[in-house]
C-alpha cells in the first residue's frame, strides 16, 4: 500500500516504512506526526484518488532527525566592474519515518467503473449529440500549374508579348525620333 501527501509544497510517495526527508517541521525528533493532506492511496490494483484530498485518509509518522541539505554556492559576477560576491545556503530539512497509513472509506474509482458499466454507456447514448460543423473549410488556393492550364483555357485573348528594352536601346530610339 502506498500514498501521496503533501507538505512543504511538494509531493511524495510514501509506504509504511520508508524514510522521507521533507522541508523543515517544527517538531521535536521522536514526536509523532500526521499528514491529512492525502492525495491518493494506492493498495494493489485498487487507487483511491482524491478530489483535491481523500476523505479521512491520513499518513502517520514518527520524526527522526533534524539535518541540513546539501551545500549551495550562489555566485555573483558582472564583467568589467571588479563586482564579485559568493554566498552559501543550506536549506534545515527534518528526517521522518512512515509508520501507518490510514485508508478513507471512499471507493477506488476502478473499482466505481467495473461495477456500473451499464450506467455509463446508457448515459452516454443518452447525451445530446454534439452540433455538426457549419464553417465550411476555406478554399485552397490552386497551385501555380492549375492556375496557368485555367487561364490558357479560358476563352479570353491572350495578353500579347512584350519585348523589354535596354536602356541603350530606349535611348538610341528616343534620338531617333527627333
Amino acid at each position: 500500500m502506498y500514498a501521496v501527501v503533501t507538505t512543504g509544497g511538494k509531493q511524495y510517495r510514501v509506504e509504511a516504512g520508508s524514510e522521507l526527508i521533507i522541508e523543515r517541521l517544527a517538531e521535536e525528533p521522536g514526536a509523532s506526526i500526521t499528514f491529512d493532506r492525502v492525495l491518493l492511496i494506492g493498495d494493489g490494483d485498487a487507487v483511491t484518488i482524491g478530489s483535491p484530498t481523500v476523505d479521512g485518509a491520513s499518513v502517520s509518522g514518527t520524526v527522526l532527525a533534524e539535518e541540513l541539505g546539501p551545500k549551495l554556492i550562489i555566485f555573483k559576477f558582472k564583467q568589467k566592474v571588479k563586482y564579485r560576491r559568493t554566498r552559501g545556503h543550506r536549506q534545515h530539512l527534518t528526517r521522518v519515518r512512515i509508520d501507518e497509513i490510514d485508508t478513507g472509506t471512499k471507493k477506488s474509482r476502478k473499482a466505481d467503473a467495473a461495477a456500473e458499466p451499464d450506467a455509463t454507456a446508457s448515459s452516454a447514448t443518452d447525451a445530446p449529440a454534439k452540433p455538426a460543423r457549419t464553417r465550411k473549410a476555406a478554399a485552397k488556393p490552386k497551385a501555380k500549374a492549375e492556375a496557368k492550364a485555367d487561364t490558357a483555357e479560358s476563352d479570353a485573348p491572350a495578353k500579347p508579348a512584350t519585348r523589354r528594352r535596354s536602356p541603350a536601346k530606349k535611348a538610341d530610339k528616343a534620338a531617333a525620333e527627333e
